[in-house]
């Protein structure tokens, strides 16, 4: 199977197969594509093969199940990567040839190989949190009134509302929003699953206001945080405004967390915090879709 072939695989695989069949959102499709899992693999067989990607005219065959192995090998012997990493990879390569042999018959033997490599045991990173003296801390640093203090004042109370994660508050718009008592947001998780959070009093009256001074009415379909142009804030816009709140709270005079804050930290903190407020881990999960 040339490379002809070879690509139509891959591109169906990123274009139809995961998006349509598997339900990933773009973001994590890009991860799969771009985040050096799959490109790394193929920039490891090409080089194997003497030859460069766009040069590639690798059969099949190339990315059998030893290929694998050496890739495997390679990550943790030559580039010295955490064996964190290295499941990682594998599990993107887990997909990458189930899909494989379900389209190429002749694969079927490989494919059954790969699937069978296992993960190696290491250990859970350790959770990382604020806590409640530091959340209110973090809170009373930023700055006063403001166009962007008002935003991110909210953006923060929502992410400590409702543990979401920074996609779902990328993309959320003012139709998932129910601001009446009792007050509620939708949220579309991984695997395209929507799933209801109820928000505290505070938080739901703070973001109509917000809202209310952006425009005397906005339609569903309009994201909820925007940046200064008025176009939707993005995973990374929202990680980098964090981060920039995060090191403001830092130089103050306040006394500040050594916890780097992230989006993510503040969906464990709240998820601590739940539990330490006696909610049952099992229902925590159940409100947050899947775990992580």
């Amino acid at each position: 199977m040339k490379l002809q072939s070879f690509s139509s695989v891959i591109h169906g695989y990123i274009l139809d197969y995961l998006p349509r069949h598997k339900g990933l959102q773009p973001s994590t499709i890009r991860s799969y594509r771009d985040s050096l899992r799959l490109r790394l693999f193929l920039v490891f067989v090409a080089g194997v093969h003497h030859r460069g990607v766009s040069e590639l005219e690798l059969e099949l065959e190339h990315l059998d199940y030893h290929a694998v192995l050496a890739f495997l090998r390679n990550m943790e012997v030559e580039r010295g990567n955490a064996i964190s990493t290295r499941n990682q990879r594998l599990a993107a390569l887990h997909a990458l040839y189930e899909y494989i042999g379900r389209t190429v018959p002749e694969m079927l033997p490989s494919c059954a190989k790969v699937a069978a490599i296992p993960m190696k045991r290491c250990p859970l990173p350790e959770m990382k949190f604020l806590a409640r003296d530091e959340v209110e801390a973090l809170f009373a640093s930023i700055p006063a009134q403001d166009r962007l203090s008002i935003r991110d004042r909210e953006l923060l109370m929502l992410l400590y509302n409702t543990g979401a994660r920074v996609s779902e508050v990328a993309q959320l718009t003012v139709g998932q929003l129910d601001l009446q008592s009792p007050a509620q947001v939708r949220l579309l998780g991984k695997g395209l699953k929507w799933r209801t959070c109820p928000l505290w009093s505070q938080t739901a009256k703070a973001l109509q206001a917000m809202l209310d001074k952006r425009a005397a009415s906005l339609g569903p379909a309009e994201p909820v945080f925007v940046g200064m142009g008025g176009a939707p804030m993005t995973r990374f816009g929202i990680y980098k405004r964090i981060r920039h709140l995060a090191q403001a709270w830092e130089a103050s005079a306040k006394p500040f967390s050594q916890v780097r804050v992230t989006p993510h930290v503040f969906r464990h903190t709240t998820a601590v915090h739940l539990l330490e407020a006696g909610v049952e881990v099992n229902v925590i999960r159940a409100g947050w879709g899947t775990s992580g």
